[in-house]
């Protein structure tokens, strides 16, 4: 199951996002992508950054600091045929999304 941590993007924020990457439109709040947790970091999607295999991502612990964050995508695909890949970023901690999605759920869901 994934987290059920959301983050209001702070308006400044969004608005570095937008001039970093070709998307005009940034989510006012974000879901943190990993698996349900409630201490530590959280990392919420915001876009791809432009550049091939990274993506920008809303970062905050708890109710304190937040920051913008450029990762690379996790490389890992699931080990069965047609294997889709993990929606997370490289060396994420925890499992890989598709070992807690739902059926039917994708990265964009």
């Amino acid at each position: 199951m994934r987290c059920a941590h959301w983050r209001r993007v702070p308006l400044d924020l969004a608005r570095e996002a937008r001039e970093k990457s070709a998307t005009t439109y940034i989510d006012r709040a974000v879901q943190c992508q990993l698996p349900s947790h409630d201490e530590g970091e959280h990392f919420g999607l915001l876009t791809d950054d432009g550049a091939y295999g990274t993506a920008l991502w809303l970062r905050w612990y708890g109710t304190g600091e937040v920051e913008l964050v450029v990762l690379p995508d996790c490389p890992v695909v699931a080990p069965w045929p047609d294997g889709e890949g993990c929606c997370l970023f490289a060396d994420h901690a925890r499992q890989h999304t598709w070992k807690y999605a739902l059926e039917g759920d994708s990265c964009t869901n």
